[in-house]
């Protein structure tokens, strides 16, 4: 490992620690003393992923954490959560013990982890994914969410939809649907 203060490429390893998928070592320069922190993890066979239009191209972690992280933008998150999550998706498709893996199976992977972490950024993603054409398609959406497991408001989030309106429109829907 090269020194990032001298150049050195001598060093030792002064701790470790186990960061799931990862090993955290602290190292210190042989030549200057210099101590700095550097990352280990396994590098997985080749995971290709199959394109809409047919195309095939190598699994792009980098890629994976953008799409994350634009849908997850100026929400209150802890930190790391979207690194989690990005290493959990990853884990899941390298545990499938395929070598390729079609987009729309990550697509869904990812819409089903962010309806658990935060509904605006589940439904951000979801528009993109699920190509939303209209306001309607929108509203079934936040809808579904509502009406599933996922509905009730995750800590630190606001509701998407009021409860009071909610149960107006609900009733309004049935009134339309009955006569």
């Amino acid at each position: 490992m090269k020194c990032p203060s001298c150049g050195e490429l001598e060093s030792k390893v002064i701790d470790s620690r186990s960061l799931g998928d990862e090993i955290r070592r602290r190292r210190e320069c042989i030549k200057c003393k210099e101590r700095f922190t550097t990352y280990e993890r396994i590098q997985n066979r080749g995971l290709y992923v199959i394109k809409k239009d047919g195309r095939r191209e190598d699994f792009n972690r980098e890629k994976l954490f953008s799409g994350i992280r634009k849908a997850c933008e100026k929400r209150p998150m802890p930190t790391g959560t979207i690194e989690k999550l990005v290493e959990t998706i990853e884990t899941d498709l390298y545990r499938l013990g395929k070598t390729e893996v079609p987009s729309s199976l990550i697509g869904k992977i990812i819409v089903s982890k962010l309806a658990d972490i935060d509904h605006i950024a589940y439904i951000r993603f979801a528009s993109v994914y699920y190509e939303f054409s209209d306001i309607t398609t929108l509203k079934q959406a936040v809808d579904t969410l509502i009406e599933s497991k996922h509905g009730a408001p995750l800590d630190g989030q606001l509701l998407l939809i009021n409860p009071r309106e909610a149960e107006k429109q609900k009733r309004r829907s049935k009134r339309q649907q009955s006569g």
